[in-house]
């Protein structure tokens, strides 16, 4: 069933929610909807005493270590976290407290996906597939076609999200995390094609964020994916200083699902 999946976003040690197209390193480029003056724990303290499960913490770019690790130690053993993991950092990330490790551009030297480093990510998780999600954030070529992005979603690489790059991918993965960079932070509404895509392609859990403005995206998304798809909502949040819907009423609505189950 179609859950609402919390996020943490963090760029520069800080909080923030950013325009996903934007999100390079010139610092003059970027675009950045709110700027948080809460730590990270509080956000993790937030979902704790929800009860969501699922969230993820992005470190975008560097500086972000310390935050994350904050978020870790305020719900261990609940929270995702990814941007930059390799096999050199996976276990500690764990160690650290976090739930699962996500994981992109390290799969993608010089922009092509490289088997080997799945299966060093893997090797350094104890072969713990339940423990890695492998993120395939993409932006969209074409009108029904859509290429993972790497380096702050700025670099194209050759690995198309499809159904055969989907079934290659999930023996070695629990979960797959999927923004679609060109509506992300954009609060314009959800890629509805590629949801519809990954609910065919997808036969184990998978998250999709880009474009989430209120509950009748969670609905939509419900409807297009028939319950398969979960929907992160950020820039649109109240807590992140958006307008388009309140936290609560996204942890209402996670209720109302399990109710109907």
């Amino acid at each position: 069933m179609t859950r609402f999946r919390p996020c943490i976003d963090l760029h520069a040690g800080q909080v923030k929610q950013i325009v996903g197209g934007t999100l390079d390193s010139a610092t003059s480029a970027l675009r950045t909807n709110y700027v948080s003056a809460h730590p990270s724990s509080h956000y993790a303290s937030l979902y704790r005493d929800a009860a969501l499960e699922g969230a993820h913490v992005i470190m975008l770019g560097p500086g972000n270590d310390a935050a994350a690790t904050e978020a870790l130690a305020a719900w261990p053993g609940h929270l995702q976290v990814g941007g930059g993991i390799s096999d050199g950092n996976a276990a500690l990330w764990v160690q650290k407290g976090a739930s699962k490790v996500i994981i992109t551009s390290f799969l993608f030297p010089e922009g092509k996906f490289s088997q080997e480093r799945l299966d060093a990510v893997l090797a350094a998780l104890g072969g713990q597939r339940d423990k890695l999600v492998i993120d395939l954030s993409c932006r969209r070529r074409g009108d029904d076609k859509w290429f993972v992005a790497m380096n702050k979603w700025q670099t194209i690489t050759d690995m198309e999200v499809n159904q055969e790059s989907i079934k290659s991918l999930e023996p070695y993965c629990s979960e797959f995390l999927i923004h679609a960079a060109d509506n992300e932070g954009l609060q314009k509404g959800i890629d509805e094609k590629l949801v519809e895509k990954l609910a065919a392609w997808c036969s184990i859990p998978v998250t999709y964020a880009g474009g989430g403005r209120n509950l009748d995206d969670l609905e939509l998304v419900k409807k297009l994916s028939n319950g398969k798809v979960d929907l992160t909502i950020g820039s649109a949040l109240d807590c992140f200083g958006g307008t388009g819907v309140k936290f609560d009423d996204c942890v209402e609505w996670n209720r109302k699902q399990d109710a109907e189950r």
